[in-house]
């Protein structure tokens, strides 16, 4: 025997004839049985106990002479806790010994004939039933019972959990000296190939892997099931250790997966993972194994059952009942590379190639000119295929960072739970609204949910075109503000060549750095324009950060003779916040605020849910009831569903409790000053300039001239992913490199920044 292993799997099971069964309940817990059926077991042996009519009057459990007294105490405490965690799961409770006078562990077993003798309820069902024949839901219901399981007895401990028990599958690694008592070389093979596979893959990160006492054996064996194959009674905690977590999930697809191969093996596995997160979700390290975990269970039941019959311990036709079946899932999980996922055809070719021929040549281009496969990402950094890491210096979706841990969180947390619409009432969709609403101008005090920045902008379009019965706009000269038809229109920067939609007005923002457009006149002409086409003017929309027209800063007071032009000319003001808001300015929750003006609709979007799709219109309840009576109630069947709002909801408290605001007008400035210094002398570089975290280098020819220069923009910003910083371009032309990191960048993460950027800069000026 393998040294360190538990002995009982080496020791002789008892051989207690069914007559002397009989006697042996009757002595030691008075049952009078009329008769007694073996119930088969590896190295223990159960009775089914029958009275005078043919009633069943218990289970009769006569445990290996070399059963440690700690294992059987440890069986009988897990069960009380079992009733205590979850009272409904269909757990056999033994008996008290008659006359022990204990509360403790022991009172519940008896010795007699060299053994210990426990007594059982009989519980409903049947015994190893073929699970060839459970329909799907019964396999979901069994990962479902499983995960029950594990979570009610994760709080349980005891002393004995610490045994070495060839089953449980850390332990794998025991069982390499048995493998030659498989009579098929080609199975030794196999068993060996699984094994290697472990020792690989699951060695390296088994500390990683959360870890409790576990029953390690919930298997057709090991369970009751009523007609339909749905658990009835969980019988036998014979080999229960301390283990990782996962391995009564590994127990359950490894007896269930039994008969099954190929597509069908794993169709019904996703199934029972499926049923075991519904109550225990996986961490992303299990998930990454749990194929590995499974071919090495079982390989293992191969191995010990040879050697098990080998050393005569064991029936061979009992004993390896189930190996050519677990041959076949360990052959299938090697098939497809260990995962369990769904099967997709083979496709051959670069991935530039294939992402052109699947989405077509509307779609925008790639960023870089080697571009990257970001597999994930993590506060303010991505992580490539390759696995290079990136510090994003790009993305201002994630608002709070990448996968940040509290919404992340609240978006599994609610989508275990509900997730519907707002015909129902949902008290956190209301207290969102009212966040939201409390956090703009008094004025500002009805919230309507959508799902994106694009709809919130159109409808913010549509009620200003219907309160004001105009049909005029009025953007920015490079402005993006969506993809709907509506506000595709206020998106020069996606317009085609020569295409100016006739109700939609533009105006040039103030150009500081050549001192043009400092005035109103171009705003105004703008008006007078559309007016002259038939268009009154019903609304301007602005992003705050004019982050598509170059990142510009523009002063309060431009902002504010802006606004109360456009209400003179009977227009509204739409503050687009998606690009500016929730912080990134470091002034305030909005960027319009910086300005001192109320605008009449303030629109939310990608940052407000962190990536996840989610917006939002601020407006007046009078606007609101105007639009209502002129085009009906609005309603969108996504907007502001239970998820959605769990996510913009966690994305504001991140605000708050971390302090984003204040520290991003630190670090914005911090960003800032570092730029100016490293690049003072270059005469490439025409304007350093910001707010907060919405930042901006302009690229041009000289600083005489101030002429821009797109190219050597778009160099810099390959060059910097060279270097492993991400930026992007923007501006008119192009020319200028846009830093908008995600708000989670800090004043550590300034060091990689300038060091990226110093070493990008060099490689453009050596050409």
């Amino acid at each position: 025997m393998t040294a360190g292993i538990d002995p009982v799997l080496s020791a002789p099971r008892p051989r207690f004839a069914e007559t002397d069964a009989v006697s042996l309940a009757s002595a030691t817990f008075g049952v009078a049985a009329v008769s007694a059926r073996n119930l088969g077991s590896e190295r223990d042996q159960a009775f089914l106990l029958v009275g005078n009519v043919g009633d069943p009057l218990a289970v009769m459990k006569v445990s290996n002479p070399a059963e440690s007294t700690a294992m059987l105490d440890m069986e009988a405490l897990v069960v009380a806790h079992i009733a205590r965690a979850d009272p409904d799961l269909p757990v056999a409770r033994p008996w008290p010994a008659p006359g022990v006078e204990t509360t403790g562990a022991e009172g519940f077993r008896v010795r007699a004939e060299g053994c210990w003798v426990r007594m059982y309820d009989v519980m409903p069902g049947h015994g190893r039933r073929d699970p060839l024949t459970f329909d799907d839901e019964v396999l979901t219901a069994w990962g479902t019972t499983t995960a029950r399981l594990s979570r009610a007895t994760r709080g349980f401990f005891h002393h004995a959990g610490g045994r070495v028990m060839p089953w449980d599958v850390q332990h794998a690694l025991t069982v390499r000296p048995m493998v030659p008592c498989i009579a098929d070389p080609d199975w030794q093979a196999t068993v060996h190939g699984a094994l290697d596979r472990y020792e690989a893959v699951v060695s390296p990160v088994w500390s990683a892997l959360r870890a409790q006492i576990v029953h390690g054996d919930l298997t057709t064996d090991n369970a009751l099931v009523d007609n339909d194959g749905r658990v009835t009674g969980i019988v036998d905690f014979g080999d229960m250790s301390h283990s990782a977590s996962i391995i009564d999930l590994v127990a359950t697809l490894d007896s269930l997966g039994a008969g099954r191969s190929g597509a069908e093996l794993l169709r019904v596995a996703r199934l029972i993972i499926d049923g075991y997160e519904r109550v225990l979700p996986l961490e992303s390290v299990e998930l990454a194994i749990l194929g590995e975990l499974w071919a090495a269970r079982a390989a293992i039941g191969v191995a010990i059952s040879s050697w098990r019959v080998e050393q005569g311990l064991e029936d061979a036709a009992f004993a390896e009942r189930y190996n050519p079946t677990a041959m076949e899932m360990v052959d299938t999980l090697e098939s497809v590379g260990w995962r369990l996922g769904p099967s997709r055809p083979p496709r051959r070719g670069a991935l530039v190639a294939r992402r052109e021929v699947a989405f077509g040549p509307g779609m925008e281009a790639l960023t870089y000119d080697e571009p990257i496969e970001v597999v994930s990402a993590e506060g303010v950094w991505l992580t490539a295929s390759d696995g290079r890491r990136y510090l994003d210096m790009y993305n201002n979706v994630p608002c709070v960072g990448h996968a940040h841990p509290r919404v992340v969180e609240a978006i599994a947390r609610q989508g275990r739970v509900l997730n519907t619409n707002l015909r129902y009432l949902h008290r956190d969709a209301i207290e969102l609204a009212e966040r939201l609403a409390d956090r703009c101008p008094a004025e500002l005090d009805t919230v309507v949910f959508v799902n994106s920045g694009s709809e919130a902008n159109d409808l913010a379009w549509r009620m200003a075109c219907a309160v004001t019965g105009r049909s005029g706009g009025l953007c920015t000269s490079f402005a993006y503000h969506g993809v709907t038809e509506a506000v595709a229109a206020f998106s020069p920067e996606t317009w085609p060549s020569g295409y100016e939609p006739g109700h939609i007005g533009r105006w040039a923002p103030p150009d500081a750095l050549r001192s043009a457009h400092l005035g109103p006149q171009g705003f105004t002409a703008a008006i007078d324009h559309l007016a002259g086409r038939g268009h009154g003017l019903a609304a301007v929309m602005l992003d705050g950060v004019l982050q598509s027209d170059g990142v510009l800063d523009p002063a309060a007071d431009y902002v504010q003779d802006m606004v109360r032009r456009t209400h003179a000319a009977g227009g509204l003001w739409i503050a687009d916040e998606v690009q500016g808001g929730h912080g990134r300015t470091g002034l305030g929750l909005w960027s319009f605020e910086r300005f001192g003006v109320t605008p009449d609709f303030v629109t939310l979007g990608k940052p407000m849910g962190n990536g996840h799709p989610v917006a939002a219109v601020i407006t007046r309840r009078s606007t609101a009831a105007a639009f209502g009576a002129a085009q009906g109630t609005f309603f969108s069947t996504f907007g502001g569903n239970q998820v959605s709002i769990a996510a913009a909801s966690a994305v504001l408290d991140v605000l708050d409790d971390e302090r984003v605001i204040e520290r991003t007008a630190i670090v914005g400035e911090q960003l800032r000053t570092a730029l100016h210094r490293v690049m003072i002398n270059d005469d490439w570089v025409g304007d350093v300039r910001g707010v907060g975290l919405a930042n901006a280098v302009e690229i041009v020819t000289d600083r005489t001239t101030n002429t821009p220069d797109p190219h050597q923009a778009e160099t810099f910003k390959n060059a910097l992913r060279r270097h492993g910083v991400l930026v992007g371009t923007t501006g008119p032309v192009g020319n200028v490199i846009k830093i908008r990191p995600p708000l989670a960048f800090h004043a550590d993460h300034l060091v990689p920044f300038i060091d990226g950027w110093e070493a990008a800069r060099s490689s453009v000026l050596m050409g």
